[in-house]
């Protein structure tokens, strides 16, 4: 048995998805003015909403049956019961919006996503307040599955036919993964932190990751706010590596004199030049070209390729009718190729009728990868109508192909010959 391995830190990048956003960002700070803040007190900005907890209604309700009763009985105790409370309702929303005020947030992701496999969605916080900290707060994260092609057109629930509106809230939900992180600890004026979300990608393709809410109940727990923001983030998710059986090894045949790759080694043909390095033996010096750059240059050769596969997938909705065998072929297809490429051998890949693409460095293999996790079962068959299990051209030599195996499972050959199943 043979498992795909882990990926490589070389095809792993960590990279910012966005830039920080909210109230504390840059750009989004304002000249401070009291008719401003009064203003924004009354009549909040769009997007924010204040709801009232369990607790606030009660206090409300409390409110309205102390102030009846003080306004009935002329009672001074009564009347400075009702501003007591009432100032805690005053009291709680300005705490809030200052709570708010000064707070910055982005998105850090770090590509690639394998499918079925833990992902990590960072969240980094920062407060640009000078004496203020910041507390309670909480996030709601929501990962969708983005589809490819026009949206549906927009149906309401009285014009549409045959609309089963708890079909529909199913098929939404169901590509949708949500979670809420917490700040439990307080954020100190001028400081920074980062919350981590865990999550698993249910399938290939493209993710959308959006931070769809904030929430606080600080201070007293009277008043909730809410913000609503459009920070979002796209990236690919991979097809999950898979467990395959190599039968053989596949012999992978020379031509005469040899391949020449792209890759440095010390093959016979000139590959560039470049600077010298304290490493390098003065035999590979090239002096002319030293001498008119004023600088020592040193020759790279190509290496020579004494094994190379090309893959060729073949996507005919014929000839992979079930689903489930569909999917097994493009991950058992991505594995292959991440492993052909670690072991030098990959030369090239094509999908259905395309020419084949030179896969020569990581960028190739990724991009690779990338369409992998948007490719669907063509609907046209192509030549002849099923899966073709020969190579493209029979005078290219060493290319793997994919046919099913059995009524799950997927097979790999080489040449005509059967080498791997998965």
């Amino acid at each position: 048995m043979k498992t795909a391995p882990n990926p490589t830190p070389a095809l792993t990048a960590s990279s910012a998805a966005a830039g920080w956003q909210g109230p504390g960002a840059r750009g989004a700070r304002r000249r401070f003015t009291w008719n401003r803040v009064l203003w924004a007190l009354v009549f909040p900005q769009r997007g924010q909403r204040i709801l009232p907890t369990l607790s606030g209604t009660l206090l409300i309700a409390l409110s309205l049956g102390i102030g009846m009763a003080a306004y009935n009985s002329a009672n001074n105790i009564l009347f400075i019961t009702l501003s007591l409370l009432l100032s805690c309702l005053i009291l709680s929303g300005v705490l809030s919006w200052l709570n708010f005020r000064g707070v910055a947030w982005r998105l850090e992701l770090a590509p690639p996503l394998r499918a079925g496999h833990e992902a990590v969605v960072g969240l980094g916080l920062r407060n640009r307040k000078a004496f203020l900290p910041t507390y309670g707060l909480w996030f709601e994260l929501l990962a969708r599955h983005v589809e490819d092609g026009p949206p549906p057109p927009p149906e309401s629930t009285i014009t549409g036919k045959g609309i089963d509106l708890r079909v529909e809230w199913a098929k939404a939900e169901q590509g949708e993964t949500r979670g809420r992180l917490f700040l439990r600890e307080r954020l100190d004026p001028r400081g920074e932190t980062r919350l981590d979300w865990l999550f698993k990608p249910r399938r290939r393709g493209r993710l959308r990751v959006e931070l769809s809410g904030i929430g606080s109940q600080f201070p007293f727990g009277f008043l909730k706010k809410l913000l609503t923001t459009e920070l979002r983030a796209e990236l690919m998710v991979w097809p999950a590596p898979v467990t395959y059986r190599r039968l053989k090894e596949a012999g992978a045949r020379r031509t005469a004199g040899g391949e020449r790759t792209s890759r440095t080694g010390s093959g016979g043909d000139l590959l560039a030049l470049r600077r010298y390095a304290e490493a390098d033996s003065h035999r590979l010096i090239h002096w002319k070209a030293s001498a008119r750059s004023r600088q020592l240059l040193v020759r790279q050769f190509a290496a020579e390729s004494t094994e190379g596969f090309s893959l060729w997938l073949r996507t005919d909705a014929a000839g992979w009718p079930h689903p489930d065998q569909f999917e097994l072929l493009v991950s058992f297809c991505a594995t292959l190729a991440e492993d052909l490429f670690r072991a030098g051998q990959l030369i090239a890949a094509a999908i259905d009728d395309e020419p084949p693409v030179p896969i020569r460095r990581v960028n190739d293999l990724e991009t690779l990868l990338d369409r992998l996790a948007l490719v669907e079962p063509r609907k046209e068959a192509g030549p002849g109508g099923a899966v073709a299990v020969a190579e493209p051209t029979k005078a290219k030599r060493n290319v793997l192909t994919f046919a099913p195996d059995g009524a799950r499972g997927v097979a790999a050959y080489v040449d005509g010959e059967k080498t791997a199943t998965a």
